[in-house]
């Protein structure tokens, strides 16, 4: 138990610091580490505990905490999410009090510029990787494109298309 609980201590760890634009950002690692290198969840259980931490209300980085208990129970839910908030928490804390003093010098804009895509990019990543890791049919496929079409080209609200999405999953599925 103490071993796992230091790999879930140090994978978390250095994915926090990597979390650019979000704990989402990390979800393909996160999901080759707990799958692929450590093999403590399949491909088919990785989604699942996915969907289970975003359906909860509070913070993306739920999902450390959830893989973290199924894991190592309840004390490597606490590693995990400690592990995922304390390294990006303390740098977030120490770069703050450089940032606001570069308020308006060119780098400054030009670095907030360029985290903008590539923040975008490693979400769009993480979308791809939970997709592939659910889509196990031809019809899973297609119904995730078609989610994934209707809400980035129309005005509803995502929860209802991810809703109907989920639906139509369950029942084809």
């Amino acid at each position: 138990m103490t071993a796992k609980l230091l790999l879930l201590a140090l994978m978390f760890g250095r994915l926090s610091l990597l979390a650019v634009g979000g704990v989402n950002s990390t979800i393909p690692e996160i999901e080759r580490q707990t799958v692929d290198v450590h093999h403590w969840l399949t491909a088919e259980q990785f989604p699942q505990l996915y969907a289970i931490s975003q359906s909860a209300p509070g913070p993306n980085l739920l999902i450390s905490t959830v893989i973290g208990a199924h894991v190592a129970g309840i004390p490597g839910g606490i590693v995990a999410t400690l592990a995922m908030m304390l390294p990006a928490g303390i740098l977030v804390i120490v770069v703050s009090q450089l940032w606001d003093r570069f308020r308006e010098r060119r780098w400054r804009r030009v670095l907030q510029t360029a985290l903008l895509p590539i923040s975008a990019g490693l979400v769009l990543a993480a979308g791809a990787i939970l997709a592939r890791s659910a889509d196990r049919s031809v019809l899973l496929a297609g119904i995730t494109l078609v989610t994934a079409f209707l809400i980035f080209r129309t005005r509803l609200h995502p929860l209802w298309v991810l809703a109907g999405g989920a639906v139509l999953g369950l029942v084809f599925g």
